[in-house]
């Protein structure tokens, strides 16, 4: 009878990215990343300050006029009669909407009663527009008039929102978490909106309380995608100083592959709609509020998801790094793994005590353990420096050293295959 055999397929790369095996070394190359958002975010500015931005009447004041594009009334056209009526160059001149429903809109600095009567009496005498029941009328003319004291207040109470929302951010995420990781995700957040900010500079659609109502909604979201990546480096790195195993680094590099697919998966379902809603607001509708609106959080989500994989966890290791505590940490786990490389003893790690024979026995414990599958240690290995393990159960003068025990299917039998089991390690 033929005997079968079957081999493990090897796993694909997005089975391995799902599972949080990507191995993708984004903490190691992080000074890469670091450049990389250091250039995006000069250009940003560089556009900022080049550039500006297109205030709406919001913010700035002025006064908007608007009426539907009948009799042959074009952009230029109803500028340049607007112009002549005020004898004021118009801010902007633009068509919202679609079908029926367009409109030509005419913004301009602030007029007086007077300039907003002789600018609707030359549009309707010479494009004679129609209201919503067909006639012609004058009514068919709207406008609205902000005063420039008024859009100052809404800036000053947009600023001051936005700092009471950091604050509030960042009292959060270091009672609930730590306080790096808070100065990483405010950082994170700040880099977020340079960035939108010279999106939307270079674009220049114009600023309107949608834009910021839309950069608020896309600071929350790369907040969300900030802390959850957090919360699996806080998991993680909890014991990470009790032991030799690991870096904080490599702690926190597989926190960042581990959560990788759930940032992408979210973004990728969060951009699709608002890549939507830009097509229909820009290219279909034309409505200046909803463009305006998508354009930021489109950027914003962009933005944000990036920023949570390449630049705040790297951030948080960077302020790690220049703690005393950590940087000794990373030099035992070095020297360690040079000693497990030769068979020499292992160091004593951060708060374990010393067996006196040259080993190292964590101080909640009075013996170490040998691989979980069964594998003997290496001819003349020993464990943690100690006389060679006993595994008979003689005594031979040898310490001895415990076998974890796990059932069949035992999940904890996974967990811990392949672990050195090196006092320490």
């Amino acid at each position: 009878m033929a005997k079968t055999t079957s081999t493990l397929r090897p796993a694909g790369f997005m089975e391995r990215m799902y599972n949080g095996e990507g191995g993708f070394d984004i903490v190691g190359t992080r000074r890469r990343w670091y450049w990389m958002y250091a250039l995006l975010c000069v250009a940003c500015v560089a556009v900022i300050a080049v550039k500006g931005f297109t205030l709406g009447i919001d913010f700035e004041g002025g006064t908007k006029m608007s009426m539907p594009p009948s009799n042959g009334a074009t952009e230029s056209s109803v500028s340049e009669t607007f112009e002549e009526a005020t004898g004021v160059e118009p801010q902007s001149t633009q068509i919202v909407g679609s079908g029926d429903s367009r409109i030509i809109e005419v913004t301009a600095e602030r007029l007086t009663d007077d300039q907003i009567r002789d600018a609707r009496v030359a549009l309707y005498d010479r494009f004679t527009p129609v209201d919503n029941s067909g006639t012609p009328s004058p009514d068919a003319i709207s406008d609205s008039t902000v005063s420039e004291s008024w859009g100052q207040s809404i800036t000053q109470r947009m600023l001051l929102g936005m700092v009471v929302f950091l604050a509030v951010v960042f009292v959060y995420i270091t009672i609930r978490l730590e306080r790096d990781m808070a100065i990483s995700a405010i950082v994170s957040l700040v880099l977020d909106g340079v960035v939108v900010a010279g999106v939307y500079s270079l674009v220049g659609f114009e600023v309107s309380p949608a834009t910021v109502i839309g950069l608020l909604t896309i600071l929350a979201y790369s907040l969300y995608d900030t802390v959850i990546v957090f919360d699996k480096v806080h998991e993680n790195t909890q014991d990470v100083l009790s032991s030799t195993r690991s870096t904080y680094g490599e702690q926190v590099n597989l926190a960042v592959n581990q959560t990788i697919m759930r940032s992408l998966n979210t973004s990728l379902f969060s951009v699709i709609p608002i890549a939507a809603l830009l097509v229909v607001a820009v290219w279909l509708m034309g409505v200046g509020t909803l463009k305006d609106l998508a354009l930021v959080q489109l950027a914003g989500v962009v933005a944000g998801t990036v920023s949570s994989i390449y630049f705040s966890a790297p951030l948080l290791v960077t302020l790690k790094a220049r703690q005393r505590r950590y940087r000794d940490h990373d030099a035992r786990v070095a020297r360690a793994r040079e000693l497990a490389a030769v068979g020499g003893p292992a160091p004593v790690p951060a708060g374990a005590v010393s067996t006196g024979a040259g080993a190292a026995e964590p101080a909640t414990s009075a013996a170490s353990s040998v691989p979980a599958d069964g594998a003997d240690l290496p001819s003349g290995d020993t464990a943690g420096g100690d006389a060679p393990v006993d595994l008979s159960g003689e005594n031979t003068g040898a310490r001895k050293v415990s076998r974890p025990h796990h059932g069949p299917g035992d999940p904890e039998a996974d967990r811990d295959r392949g672990r050195s089991w090196r006092p320490g390690m």
